[in-house]
């Protein structure tokens, strides 16, 4: 199963240090039947891209916690064994939880399949969305427009061989 783990830089040159996403149980973004129902698309590639967006939503939270981050959201695609991740029952109505889902178990950085990053012409956009995130979670209209503008940013693309690079080590 593809799930789609948020991070801030400072967490990704982390688990390039120590060699996993964080510590289980992780939180992350795969196709789930909620998502599926909400999306109302068969398209596999559709919906994927709706999970990794959804993760872009959630790397924007981490980085309203983490004010000294770098304003890039990074979200790393990674392949986990069938059954490792599941959607908490409790929450599949919830329209925030759309495609959430914990991993039971730490996940190796070498099983990563991509990274996907902010360029860094999204910084000033995504820092704005980063401060408005908690007024437009309050139903501030204007402040979701500022944070949508983050959203209007695509994420790059990356292979796993180039994390020195995004986090300063190469």
């Amino acid at each position: 199963m593809r799930v789609y783990v948020p991070l801030t830089l400072p967490g990704l040159a982390e688990a390039y240090r120590t060699g996993e996403l964080g510590t289980a149980p992780l939180a992350a973004y795969a196709v789930t039947p909620a998502l599926r129902e909400w999306y109302l698309s068969d398209d596999i590639e559709e919906l994927e891209y709706a999970a990794l967006n959804r993760a872009a939503l959630a790397s924007l939270r981490l980085l309203a916690a983490e004010p000294a981050a770098p304003r890039r959201r990074v979200v790393v695609a990674v392949d986990v064994p069938d059954g490792t991740a599941s959607a908490d029952p409790d929450r599949g109505l919830d329209p925030a939880a759309l495609g959430e889902v914990r991993v039971a178990r730490a996940v190796p950085l070498a099983k990563a399949a991509s990274v996907h990053v902010d360029a860094d012409d999204a910084e000033t956009d995504v820092a704005a969305a980063a401060q408005a995130l908690p007024a437009a979670d309050d139903g501030d209209d204007d402040a979701q427009f500022v944070v949508d503008g983050a959203e209007d940013h695509e994420l790059l693309w990356y292979a796993t061989q180039e994390i020195p690079n995004l986090v300063g080590l190469g």
